[in-house]
């Protein structure tokens, strides 16, 4: 049930019953309780275009519209806004059928085929905390899309080709000839890209050689191209084991490498110069782009092939596209990196238009994100000032979870403590990230993400837990339950209100792509659970059978809606804290 779209085709059908056609409908959340909860500011809008009073407007508006089953009331406040106060009973009812519908009534949208392309580590190194964001945020949004019935392609664009390779695969070589395993040999990426970093530097003849392999790998020699699938087959071992322990949907199956797109870059570049597009500047091929002119109004350059003839990551990403269009079929696409590469894609789509890979129906969405911040306000590192693999800040996330359940009162067993901080420290994690603004930076703070108060996971998981344990008192099942529900106190209306309002928190969330829209409204609901609970006793003795009933199916939607937005996140509910 999305209340934002029935008020709105209400109000709609209303206005044209004046006669109006193609009038606008605004309609917004009240900022105050005792504006109800919808205000309707239609009449605003209309009285230049009619030459009448707004209040008059309003006035014939609530004589036109049907909302007797939906509103207890209907008044104009201000000049003419008109506030809608939701009813009870309709409330009600919606809770009963919320209870027997697995999809708690959220209405599926109009399918379309979306490319998500996120987390894109680079696999000549092992994946750090600036992977975090693209990998969470990218998630997140792929499995709203899903959740409302939307086919979604996930790509994970890997760095799996260019320069850096060569040096890379000249030390592996040199290490497999000193009888060394590849496994062994590349158990750590990190030293091992430092190690051949060091000889690219500094060891005579070695920077040679590895322009050499650059040279081999990209002609398509045999022995050069098996010694660089064993380097790239290792390193997605690594991503895989950090996407698994960090709960997200991505597997090798997702993977398109930019080494997918070589053999498409000659066919790009064709392309291009076929239809007039690029032209040979200083030996190199370039578009012009006067859309992005700068302010002496010389246009943007945007190369597409070097002078000595190699591709870059612009061609690349043109091949993708392309790739996209004609065998994905994607009517649209979300890239979620951070911010500094806006400009890049920004280019990118006007070229993508220009040559027609992309029709003027299809969406291109560059979605960027703020930075990962240290308490100094700079990128999050090691005291060092080194990178932080993100392998090891997830152990320290479960490591740190420990401490605090184990001083926390519980009948768990150890085992059992493990996987809940397991399960607690990852979660805080990702929440924490997630609950920010994806276009900001922020803070990471192990404090603030692991308390048990305000708006973080922990909190959210012990509300989940709570219910669960109201439940196991209650000796029924929660999952099962089912219950006629009479919503008759404020802390009722309010609660029921915001949990009506999923629908319009996972439709904002697939829209804009911004995750923390569901985290502030988890949020919110737990918060208003909280204090349904305290002013509604629901296991007391003093409580009637029915009281009791209706209660228990409010927890049990609560805790529903609660493990459905937190798995969509990626965070795993818990049985018990």
């Amino acid at each position: 049930m999305n209340i934002h779209h029935l008020l709105s085709a209400r109000f709609a059908q209303a206005i044209q019953a004046m006669g109006i056609q193609d009038a606008p409908i605004p309609l917004s959340r009240s900022t105050r309780p005792d504006f109800g909860e919808y205000q309707f500011n239609g009449a605003m809008a209309l009285a230049k275009q009619l030459k009448q009073k707004p209040r008059d407007i309003a006035e014939q508006i609530l004589a036109n519209v049907k909302l007797d089953d939906v509103a207890s009331k209907l008044d104009i406040a201000g000049p003419g806004f008109i506030n809608i106060h939701l009813k009870n009973e309709w409330l009600s009812a919606w809770c009963e059928r919320a209870l027997q519908d697995s999809k708690l009534t959220i209405e599926p949208h109009e399918s379309k085929t979306i490319v998500v392309d996120y987390s894109s580590p680079n696999l000549a190194k092992e994946m750090h905390v600036g992977h975090l964001r693209s990998t969470i945020i990218g998630d997140a949004v792929v499995n709203v899309l899903e959740y409302l019935g939307h086919n979604v392609i996930r790509q994970n664009h890997m760095g799996d080709w260019g320069t850096q390779f060569g040096m890379l695969l000249a030390h592996l070589n040199d290490k497999l000839k000193s009888s060394s395993v590849a496994e062994t040999a590349l158990s750590d990426l990190e030293d091992f890209y430092r190690e051949a970093k060091v000889r690219f530097d500094n060891e005579a003849g070695f920077a040679d050689r590895a322009r050499d392999y650059v040279v081999q790998l990209q002609g398509g020699d045999a022995a050069c191209l098996k010694l660089w699938q064993q380097f790239i087959d290792i390193s997605i071992q690594h991503s895989e084991e950090v996407y698994k322990k960090l709960n997200v949907s991505l597997t090798r199956e997702h993977i398109m490498g930019e080494s997918s797109y070589n053999p498409d870059l000659v066919n790009v570049l064709a392309d291009l110069s076929e239809k007039g597009i690029v032209v040979e500047d200083q030996g190199a091929k370039v578009v012009f782009i006067p859309e992005m002119s700068n302010k002496d109004g010389d246009p943007a350059v945007y190369i597409v092939q070097k002078s000595g003839g190699g591709y870059l990551y612009a061609t690349t990403d043109l091949a993708a596209i392309r790739y996209r269009a004609n065998q994905l079929h994607a009517q649209r696409t979300l890239i979620f990196t951070d911010n500094r590469q806006a400009l890049h894609f920004k280019q990118t789509e006007i070229v993508a238009r220009k040559a027609g890979y992309l029709a003027e129906s299809d969406s291109y969405e560059h979605c960027p994100f703020g930075m990962m911040l240290g308490k100094d306000n700079k990128p999050f590192k090691t005291r060092s000032g080194e990178t932080i693999k993100l392998s090891d800040l997830l152990d320290e996330a479960i490591e740190r979870a420990e401490v605090l359940i184990s001083q926390r009162e519980s009948s768990l067993s150890a085992d059992a403590k493990r996987q809940v901080a397991a399960t607690v420290g990852i979660g805080a994690v990702k929440y924490a990230d997630l609950s920010k603004n994806r276009t900001t930076d922020y803070i990471f703070d192990w404090d603030t993400m692991l308390s048990f108060e305000g708006n973080t996971a922990p909190y959210l998981q012990y509300a989940y837990t709570r219910v669960k344990s109201i439940f196991r008192n209650a000796k029924q099942d929660m999952d099962t339950y089912q219950a006629s529900v009479s919503v008759a106190s404020v802390q009722e209306h309010d609660l029921v209100v915001k949990l009506m309002q999923f629908d319009e928190v996972l439709e904002a969330v697939c829209k804009e792509a911004t995750p923390h829209i569901m985290c502030t409204y988890l949020y919110e609901v737990a918060s208003l659970f909280m204090r349904f609970y305290e002013a509604n006793p629901v296991l007391k003795p003093q409580v009637s059978e029915e009281d009791r009933s209706s209660r228990l199916g409010l927890c049990a939607l609560t805790a529903k809606t609660l493990k459905v937005g937190l798995e969509i996140l990626g965070i795993d509910t818990l049985e018990a804290m």
